[in-house]
């Protein structure tokens, strides 16, 4: 079912009152607030930085929902959310991805008959910059649902229902975030390929080699020095993967550990099952972002020491033309075994990418972000995958 997905619009979160996301995504991440909608019991905000734009669904305390003041459109206070399902988590989570597309009455129905669960069946919303149509599907992976949006007749700034925030403490932080490159999600193990086939069969996603010794079919596995992780790749809008902006890549991360609990297991404890584990931002210039993150109080891992001093790793960053120094004082990544051509950051020589990672943004060990730099690389830094286990898993370890 190719090009049945026009384009990625959103990520919503569900998180409760006093969660610090909002703050943190402003004050840490350089994301702008632009919209927002309150309702009776909730209160939806929408952060943007480039083209990635995050949807944060607060529920109110019972004591505070009568507090908020009315939006200044005068209109009522709903009761519920728009454009999801209004999700009750147990803790703060991402779970919703949303997908401009076309027909969405067309493709629900289909869906349906697919024996997909529709959560929200098509809804329609207006004001007076148009209207909008959406519906919700739920998928079989954890909480993760879809809402599939068509806003070809509505010419506003984001979404009906929703008011545009004027005036919103705003916070410079340096380093260009273009888009969103790929999400991935934490999977039980052996149910990867339950998901790729829901995917391809009621998405039209399609199944692409993370790397070399990929075979399409078993994904890239790692095992030996206590871990093991099998990691599988697809993508919507064909099997292009130059589309770097408009396609969505999703990565499956599975855990094949027989051994200690590692952080795929840990995510799949402490959230409750599947879902997001994180979301990477695309980036022009990693180094400058990472570093004005890190000065606004965001909190990267590191990766072990040895990791910049590794001949075979000294001489890729040398042969890519990175400073060495710069990337050990930062902690970021940069992996040169990586395949593809063309893509984000222009005409490379060298083909490469760079990466850094987050520590958990919520109060579990579950969601966090991740920055990465392209230079010709369509892959996912399979040469990372041991140092970024490593330094996850130390962090994990200190949290026991």
């Amino acid at each position: 079912m190719p090009g049945l997905l026009n384009r990625m619009c959103h990520i919503g979160f569900h998180v409760p009152e006093g969660q610090q996301l909002a703050s943190n995504l402003v004050r840490q991440f350089g994301f702008e607030l632009f919209a927002a909608r309150v309702a009776e019991w909730s209160r939806q905000l929408a952060f943007r930085r480039g083209d990635a734009v995050f949807l944060v669904n607060e529920r109110l305390k019972p004591a505070k929902r009568d507090a908020l003041p009315v939006p200044s459109s005068g209109c009522r206070k709903d009761k519920g959310i728009l454009y999801d399902v209004d999700l009750e988590y147990a803790v703060s989570t991402a779970s919703n991805i949303c997908f401009e597309a076309e027909d969405v009455p067309g493709i629900s129905q289909s869906l349906q008959e697919r024996g997909c669960q529709i959560l929200i069946p098509p809804t329609a919303v207006g004001d007076e910059n148009g209207h909008v149509t959406y519906s919700v599907v739920g998928s079989i992976i954890g909480n993760i649902s879809h809402t599939l949006l068509d806003r070809s007749g509505y010419s506003g700034p984001f979404l009906p229902g929703f008011h545009m925030v004027e005036g919103a403490p705003k916070v410079q932080v340096g380093g260009q975030v273009t888009h969103f490159d790929h999400i991935t999600y934490a999977c039980p193990q052996g149910s990867s390929q339950a998901v790729l086939d829901w995917y391809k069969n009621c998405l039209g996603f399609q199944r692409f080699p993370i790397h070399q010794q990929d075979n399409g079919t078993d994904g890239y596995t790692i095992q030996g020095a206590g871990m093991g992780l099998r990691l599988t790749a697809m993508q919507s809008n064909g099997s292009d993967p130059t589309l770097l902006r408009n396609d969505c890549k999703i990565i499956l991360a599975e855990s094949l550990s027989e051994q200690k609990k590692n952080q795929v297991d840990t995510f799949l404890e402490q959230h409750g099952g599947s879902g997001i584990q994180h979301v990477a931002l695309y980036t022009t210039g990693i180094i400058g972002a990472a570093a004005a993150m890190a000065r606004s109080g965001a909190n990267f891992f590191k990766p072990p020491l040895s990791y910049y001093s590794e001949k075979r790793k000294v001489e890729e960053i040398r042969q890519a033309g990175q400073n060495l120094q710069l990337l050990k004082d930062h902690g970021i990544l940069l992996d040169a075994g990586v395949g593809g051509s063309g893509g984000s950051g222009g005409l490379c020589e060298k083909q490469y990418l760079m990466q850094i990672f987050t520590k958990p943004l919520f109060t579990e060990d579950t969601f966090f972000l991740e920055l990465i730099e392209r230079c010709g690389a369509t892959g996912f830094g399979e040469g990372n995958i041991r140092a970024l286990w490593q330094s996850v898993q130390n962090y994990m370890d200190q949290q026991v």
